[in-house]
């Protein structure tokens, strides 16, 4: 799916948000810059009901946790500096599962990556404008 801008990102990771539910993974995957980051707090903003919240990169920090309604928490990791699965396990990734995860570089989790994840594969559209992205969705079939 073509997002022609910034907006459309936020709205599509609004949209999927509201689908979420406890022990849901979103694998967020692309090239630097293709806006894993932008999906990611857009998208925890919509879960936490707070456009205000602040969503700072866990680059160095690696996890970010949120607490959102209802007692549930969603956990944002970026695993960059990451380079193996055990490293992954180390922080705690199965624990996690039990709130909402965000990965960005999912491919560092490698047999701990959730058969069931929703993947979002987001890539520069240079074609459609200098902002455009294209996504790619696959996972939760029949909850989209």
């Amino acid at each position: 799916m073509l997002l022609p801008d910034p907006a459309a990102t936020d709205a599509l990771a609004t949209r999927l948000a509201a689908l979420a539910r406890p022990g849901d993974a979103i694998l967020l995957e692309g090239p630097l810059g293709a806006g894993k980051s932008a999906f990611a707090r857009a998208f925890l903003r919509a879960l936490a009901a707070d456009p205000g919240l602040e969503v700072p990169s866990p680059t160095f920090t690696l996890i970010q946790s949120y607490p959102l309604p209802g007692g549930v928490e969603a956990h944002h990791l970026d695993l960059y500096r990451l380079s193996s699965p055990a490293e992954v396990a180390a922080l705690g990734f199965e624990e996690l599962r039990e709130g909402i995860v965000i990965v960005e570089w999912p491919d560092r989790l490698g047999p701990l990556a959730p058969l069931d994840a929703l993947r979002v594969v987001l890539d520069f559209a240079p074609e459609h404008g200098e902002a455009a992205r294209r996504a790619i969705l696959s996972g939760w079939e029949g909850r989209r």
